[in-house]
């Protein structure tokens, strides 16, 4: 069975002194390749996920500002992403979009800054990852407007909605990014969207060190846990976990990776 984590931050100081042996764990695990999200501390550093590329060849980068960072942007920062984000281990921008819980930037800065980096995307023709929390119409809105147009398409990361915003997020062309949270048992709209959306539209992810999935829920997440959660969603599907992770890894490859003719 392989597996690739679509979405984890490698660069989090919690993997600070075992960075090395939690990428082992993972590739002994079946993850056989990582999507390192390079929103890191926020702008000016726009290069926390390539600088892991570097040392780890299973690891790819993307590039991006995050909705809570959104105030440190500045036109260096968008003259600086253009050239990066044509660095040959950056395969999307990301993760960016709108997160009205925390306001850690205010709103219009995030939507403008939103705006800025799907426009870059599109220019580069490169998918987006989205972060969007108690924002959902306004994100849906803004790429009805900005971003459906490219034929693209991108990820609903960390997908938290039921079977209609599922629904949403697909017309629009996304994919849908699940992790530990299917395996919580209060998460019944999240289950219910994994369970309707086309296998060919989901990816799989861990969000670590965030969100880890039962049985480690509470504890530092890591890319090895990938596993339980893809065991988790095949049995909430119905079918064996090494269809589950070998669809889920082909659509990594055909959104991220298209044209690669990688077999992984």
């Amino acid at each position: 069975m392989t597996l690739v984590d679509s979405h984890c931050h490698l660069d989090d100081p919690q993997f600070d002194k075992d960075r090395e042996a939690v990428i082992a764990r993972a590739l002994e695990a079946g993850v056989t390749h990582l999507l390192a999200i390079g929103t890191g501390d926020g702008p000016p550093d726009l290069e926390a996920a390539i600088r892991l590329t570097e040392t780890f060849p299973q690891v790819y980068a993307t590039v991006g500002v995050h909705p809570h960072d959104a105030r440190k942007a500045t036109a260096e920062t968008w003259r600086r992403m253009r050239e990066l984000v044509s660095h040959p281990k950056v395969v999307a921008v990301g993760e960016i979009g709108l997160d009205y819980h925390y306001d850690h930037s205010p709103r219009p800065i995030q939507r403008a800054v939103f705006v800025e980096q799907l426009q870059l995307a599109a220019e580069a023709r490169k998918p987006v990852i989205i972060h969007t929390r108690e924002a959902w119409e306004e994100t849906v809105s803004l790429l009805e407007t900005h971003w459906a147009s490219t034929g693209i398409g991108g990820v609903f990361h960390c997908f938290s909605g039921g079977p209609e915003e599922a629904a949403q997020a697909l017309a629009l062309g996304f994919l849908l990014g699940f992790g530990g949270v299917v395996t919580f048992p209060k998460a019944e709209r999240v289950r219910a969207a994994a369970r309707s959306a086309p296998l060919e539209r989901i990816l799989l992810e861990t969000d670590a060190p965030y969100l880890a999935p039962v049985p480690h829920r509470g504890k530092r997440n890591e890319p090895a846990f990938l596993r339980h959660t893809a065991c988790a969603l095949a049995a909430l599907r119905q079918v064996p976990v090494e269809a589950l992770a070998a669809t889920t890894t082909r659509n990594f490859q055909r959104l991220c990776l298209p044209g690669a003719g990688r077999s992984q």
